[in-house]
């Protein structure tokens, strides 16, 4: 079982950056990919950006790539998103996600294990 816990959201105005960080215990964090996924009100859960188990590959949705940058650190247990030139649409409840399997096959969602989510608000 893992155990994830975001932390790093706010309040941020246009153009500004927050890096959101996620914590793992548990599990043997090397072997796990990592997503991150995010929510906006009346909105469905979207896909963000995911890394391999030992961070050589990662892949960004089209929405955040070239602001975005998700990295990892497993002997901190933790993976990380840089959000860069944020915009109002950025505006949501961001979560992290682990699983065993290749990050290609999860992007739909498919992880096992979910953090609580951490709020990210862009103002205009």
């Amino acid at each position: 079982q893992v155990q994830l816990v975001e932390s790093g959201g706010g309040l941020v105005q246009a153009g500004g950056s927050l890096r959101l960080s996620c914590a793992a215990s548990g599990g043997i964090f090397s072997s796990y990919a990592m997503g991150w996924f995010r929510q906006a009100p009346g909105k469905e859960r979207e896909f963000v950006a995911d890394i391999s188990w030992q961070g050589k590959t990662t892949y960004y949705a089209a929405s955040v790539k070239g602001r975005f940058t998700i990295s990892r650190d497993n002997a901190k247990n933790t993976v990380y998103l840089q959000m860069n030139s944020l915009k109002p649409e950025d505006t949501a409840v961001y979560y992290c996600a682990a699983d065993h399997r290749p990050a290609p096959l999860l992007r739909t969602g498919l992880y096992d294990y979910w953090g609580q989510g951490t709020q990210v608000t862009v103002s205009s």
